[in-house]
């Protein structure tokens, strides 16, 4: 089975093999800058773990990399 590369249990999880190297659309829309850009890959990750589920992250990632874990009973 394979090792999943990131925590699947944060609000906001990001594709690496989708992500584009040093794109910071979702960093840019998120209102809380819980999102960030590593410096040793240029990929995006989610560096607080503090979400309130708005989604434009998402939307505009020309990808499809970044997702939103929205919690059952908020859908």
């Amino acid at each position: 089975m394979p090792l999943v590369p990131q925590r699947g249990d944060v609000p906001v999880t990001i594709d690496e093999s989708l992500c584009i190297d040093g794109c910071t659309l979702c960093v840019d829309m998120c209102p809380l800058d819980s999102l960030a850009i590593r410096e040793d890959d240029g990929k995006a990750y989610m560096h607080v773990d503090e979400c309130w589920y708005c989604g434009p992250c998402a939307a505009r990632c020309p990808t499809g990399a970044v997702t939103v874990n929205m919690p059952y009973l908020l859908r």
